[in-house]
């Protein structure tokens, strides 16, 4: 869960349900962060309800403030429970994408390493052609 997690509503009342589906759609996300990102990662989740003459939409815009990156991410729908939907699944990418830039590489070496170790060892194992003489 989010240590720094907002959320506001403007021309709509951020009710106890709504604010419980944000948080477990929204404030869940940081398991998409290395361990050393979450400490710092902090969300502000903006709701907005507009109603113009025939038109109804909801809007939800969610800022991720990141260590070296800011993701900012704005959905509008007829219904605000789906813009929050559509911005979950949108983060989500967002953040796989943020997680694969700032790795460190480390895994990728010692996956290399190991390959590495195995195939000298079927080298070693692996009988030697027959020569004619």
């Amino acid at each position: 869960m989010l240590q720094k997690f907002e959320i506001r509503g403007v021309h709509t009342e951020v009710d106890d349900s709504l604010r419980k589906y944000v948080t477990k759609k929204i404030g869940n996300l940081d398991k998409y962060l290395s361990a050393h990102n979450r400490a710092s990662a902090h969300a502000e989740v903006q709701l907005k309800e507009s109603k113009a003459k025939n038109k109804q939409h909801a809007t939800c815009e969610v800022t991720f403030y990141l260590p070296g990156e800011t993701i900012n991410i704005t959905e509008s729908t007829l219904n605000i429970y789906a813009a929050v939907d559509i911005v979950e699944a949108k983060l989500k990418h967002q953040l796989q994408k943020y997680k694969d830039q700032r790795n460190s590489g480390k895994m990728h070496r010692r996956l290399f390493a190991r390959f590495a170790r195995n195939g000298r060892a079927q080298a070693q194992l692996a009988p030697e052609p027959l020569t004619e003489v």
